[in-house]
């Protein structure tokens, strides 16, 4: 008896975790797909999920940690784009060798997430409008410099990045792997990264603790953009191309990650693991849409209604708290 209320105690602290929940229904959900289609469970199609993955997961770090700090960032989708065309407009056009070229890339990256988190946090201009804001004018930024066209024939010393593959695994599979266990540890462990969730839960109080709350949300403003310039070089050597409207919707899809994994709109919670298991049940729902024939204009609905009931649970649950209070 005494072993019985133990498990059962043990299995509700699991389910306690939205990790754990989140996890289980992956794998309830991969069992369905399974029977339903004998595509699903292959290795191309594990690893086509993972690299259709590699963009939001690598982006979802970062979100999951402004998130966690009361911040919001639109602006990651036009940032990826405009990574991989300054990356490729150096390459092409400067004759820059792929390190240089990617390192500009990734400076632009930071100028752009710099921008924001001074603007949030030095001029106290709303997440919402400065980072909206800043994704019409990165967008537009782009445009002028490729003059509205992708930047094509992209050298084999670049595009090796998104297509060299290590035991038969391509490389973004790997970087954004390697990323979310570090963003992970680090948010758990670091006394500099925990410091996000004070300030998500109480700015005022995290500021009279000693907390300078401006450097930490200017720096995870930098990271967010920086980690989307990541994804903007992955996807860019992917295709061998630097595409002016690639990352359209991305950064709706990695912030319902975030959300779906335990983030809060208001701030002080959630997990950089939470974040990326949330993307891959969005990208392992957006596969089995497709081996389904599912039409992508319903794709698109089902994945605008999972960010509304997300943010509704998130909404329940904070004035439940309240009340709770």
């Amino acid at each position: 008896m005494q072993m019985n209320a133990s498990l059962t105690r043990t299995l509700r602290n699991l389910a306690s975790f939205r990790e754990f929940s989140l996890l289980a229904v992956l794998i309830g959900s991969a069992i369905v797909m399974a029977f339903v289609s004998d595509v699903f469970l292959t290795r191309a199609n594990v690893e086509a999920i993972l690299l259709s993955l590699s963009v939001e997961g690598t982006i979802a770090v970062g979100m999951a940690i402004l998130l966690i700090s009361g911040g919001l960032d639109l602006s990651v989708g036009s940032t990826l784009a405009f990574t991989g065309v300054v990356t490729g407009l150096a390459l092409m056009n400067l004759n820059l060798p792929a390190p240089l070229a990617i390192l500009l890339g990734l400076l632009a990256a930071l100028g752009v997430g710099l921008a924001n988190g001074l603007l949030v946090a030095r001029l106290k201009i709303n997440p919402f409008i400065t980072t909206l804001g800043m994704m019409i004018t990165v967008r537009g930024l782009l445009l002028v410099l490729a003059e509205g066209r992708a930047v094509l024939n992209l050298p084999q010393s670049f595009t090796v990045v998104g297509q060299g593959r290590l035991f038969g695994v391509q490389y973004p599979i790997y970087i954004m792997l390697v990323l979310v266990i570090i963003g992970d540890i680090v948010l758990r462990n670091s006394r500099f990264f925990r410091q996000s969730y004070y300030i998500g839960g109480n700015e005022k109080a995290a500021r009279l603790s000693g907390i300078n709350v401006d450097l930490v949300k200017i720096f995870n403003y930098c990271l967010v953009a920086l980690l989307a310039g990541i994804a903007g070089i992955m996807i860019t050597a992917r295709f061998g191309s630097a595409s002016v409207t690639v990352g359209s919707g991305v950064e709706l899809r990695v912030i319902t990650a975030a959300i779906i994994g335990g983030a809060s709109l208001s701030g002080g919670e959630g997990s950089v693991l939470g974040a990326f298991l949330g993307a891959l049940f969005m990208a392992v729902l957006a596969n089995a849409l497709n081996l389904l024939g599912v039409d992508v204009y319903w794709q698109n609905l089902v994945t605008g209604l999972i960010l509304i009931i997300a943010v509704v649970v998130d909404v329940l649950n904070e004035r439940r708290k309240t009340l709770q209070g």
